[in-house]
């Protein structure tokens, strides 16, 4: 039985605005991918602070931006520089993907990484479970309000709301 050494390109190459940015990713990754894992975690966790979590589609496209640019990315081994720069293309829009490392949950043991959305993995033809995370990089939890309708911003004294203690001490 013979294995495919790359992955097939399904669809036409992205435009050229989005080449260039998952080339950029895909340069930055796989510098990272030569690093020691507690340093590929610490860079990672850096770079998804202030980002919202990404959306399924928006990864998968990053993905498929990042196969459509990088031999070694759509390589049956480039799964580290290949999770590392989808989710830093994920970064250049706002978004972080959950990022994993780990190993197959089934024999024989083999290392992987990979990136999740919306709790599915993406672009892995393998079941849920079949991967076990060792490493995980998730989007930052949000701590403020999550939408804008939820934030009040009063710049002018006089809108506050009467009784309160600011609108008191600009009223004396």
């Amino acid at each position: 039985m013979t294995m495919p050494m790359s992955m097939r390109r399904r669809t036409p190459a992205p435009p050229l605005t989005r080449r260039l940015l998952a080339s950029v990713a895909v340069v930055a990754a796989r510098a990272l991918a030569t690093q020691p894992p507690a340093r590929i975690h610490a860079v990672l966790t850096a770079v998804s602070r202030g980002a919202r979590p990404a959306s399924l589609a928006r990864t998968e496209t990053a993905r498929a931006d990042v196969v459509a640019v990088s031999l070694v990315c759509r390589g049956a081994r480039g799964c580290v520089p290949r999770s590392i720069a989808t989710a830093l293309l994920c970064r250049m829009s706002g978004s972080w993907p959950t990022w994993h490392a780990g190993v197959r949950s089934v024999a024989p043991f083999a290392a992987h990484a990979w990136v999740e959305a919306g709790g599915q993995l993406v672009g892995e033809e393998e079941p849920p479970g079949y991967f076990r995370p060792l490493m995980t990089v998730p989007p930052p939890a949000r701590t403020g309000p999550s939408t804008p309708d939820q934030v009040r911003v009063t710049a002018d004294p006089s809108a506050e709301e009467p009784g309160s203690r600011r609108h008191q001490a600009v009223a004396k």
